[in-house]
This record gives structure tokens, C-alpha cells and sequence, in this order.
């Protein structure tokens, strides 16, 4: 009795390779252009914006999180995600674990000296922790809602790329930190979602709605079974 040989997928076409092919050009390239290495190295960088007249702010400290504001606003609306309520939280959770995992340890090892030399936390500049939650909140925002509309992840990415370019005109990091923590943040979300097994909240559709009574707005919790 004959039989059909099952066909081995292409590299290039598994859920892995498509996991970390974009994080890895961004993490690559940046640790290519550490200290003065690279064809347009952090020094070089570290130059040409340093000749832009820009007075230092702190929104990056807060807009980091806006991808995060933008996923709240647009369940207050109703526009539903991919997944349900519980499914989202807990890729949510592993990601940013999965990122602080990767981040934090790296900081230390790598032991690389902030432009803003004045830091408390100086010595911990690779990679940037800022940079790698802006791009891991619209990493999400990108996964849950890509089947509605492109554009609401292409507004988070705008957000974590100016937080990434506030973190070098801020003189808080170099150009390697930038792109190396865009590319872990991305890449912590792509692993939460690739080995997620969705064994919870399948059976429960929870949304969130807008609320006003006696003059006071506010919030109410629904959860259908």
C-alpha cells in the first residue's frame, strides 16, 4: 500500500524562522555598531545628533507605554483583539518576562558605559530597556490587531521608534542600545506568541465599557460565557 511522503517545510517558512528574522537584523546590527564598529557606528551616531539643538525631556519615560494606552482605548471600543481578555494578559506577561529575562541580565554583562556618563546606572547601557517595552507593547498591539487594520500597529511602532530616537537625543543611550532593545523587545513577544498553547479563556469573551452615572465616568467590566 503506497503512501504519501510528507513534504518537509522550508526553513525559511517555519513559525521560528519568521519569529526571529526581523528581531535578529535589529539585534545584529546593533551590536555591529558598538562603540565605534560598523559602517555608521554609535560614535558616529552619537556626533551627528549631538548637533541638533534639543532640550532633554522625560516623555520617554511615559510614552513607552503608550502602545499599551492605545491596545486599553481600543478595547474600550469594542474593537475586539485577536484573542480573548485572559489569552492577551498572559502573552502580555510572558513577553515582558520573557524581555526583562533577556534585558536586565545583558545590561550587566555587557557593562557599557551610557553617553550620559553622570547615570546613576552608567555602566547599563546595553540595551535599552525603554527602547525593548516600546517596541514589545506594539509588538502586541501589531499581533492582536493586524487582522482589523495594519495601521493601528504601524501608530505603536511610530511610538516605539520615537521612543527609541528620544532615548539618543536624551544623550541616555547609544545607537547600539536603540536597536538591540527594539529587536529583544520584538523578539520576546514573537516566542511568548509562538509557544502560547491558548488553554485558557477560551470560553469567556471579556470586554470593557465606558460609563457615566450622576456625573462621574468610569468603567464596566463584562465577562460573557
Amino acid at each position: 500500500m503506497g503512501y504519501h511522503k510528507k513534504e518537509r517545510k522550508k526553513f525559511y517558512k517555519t513559525g521560528l524562522f519568521k519569529a526571529v528574522i526581523v528581531p535578529s537584523v535589529l539585534i545584529g546590527y546593533g551590536v555591529s555598531t558598538i562603540h565605534g564598529n560598523g559602517f555608521y557606528s554609535s560614535y558616529d551616531a552619537y556626533r551627528d545628533i549631538h548637533k541638533i539643538n534639543f532640550k532633554a525631556t522625560h516623555i520617554d519615560d511615559y510614552l513607552q507605554y503608550a502602545p499599551y494606552a492605545e491596545l486599553a482605548l481600543l478595547n474600550v471600543f469594542q474593537i475586539k483583539c485577536k484573542n480573548d481578555f485572559i489569552n492577551t494578559a498572559l502573552l502580555i506577561v510572558k513577553s515582558e518576562i520573557l524581555m526583562n529575562a533577556i534585558v536586565f541580565p545583558l545590561k550587566t554583562l555587557t557593562h557599557i558605559t551610557r553617553p550620559d556618563s553622570v547615570n546613576p546606572a552608567r555602566d547599563r547601557s546595553f540595551p535599552s530597556g525603554h527602547t525593548a517595552n516600546a517596541f514589545l507593547a506594539a509588538s502586541i498591539v501589531h499581533k492582536e490587531y493586524k487582522h482589523k487594520s495594519i495601521w493601528y500597529g504601524v501608530g505603536a511602532y511610530t511610538i516605539a521608534v520615537s521612543v527609541g530616537a528620544l532615548r539618543m537625543l536624551n544623550n541616555r543611550h547609544w545607537e547600539a542600545d536603540v536597536f538591540a532593545g527594539a529587536g529583544f523587545g520584538m523578539l520576546s513577544v514573537h516566542l511568548a506568541y509562538l509557544t502560547h498553547r491558548y488553554k485558557w479563556g477560551r470560553k469567556c469573551d471579556i470586554t470593557l465599557l465606558p460609563t457615566y452615572r450622576n456625573g462621574n465616568m468610569g468603567l464596566c467590566f463584562l465577562k460573557k460565557f
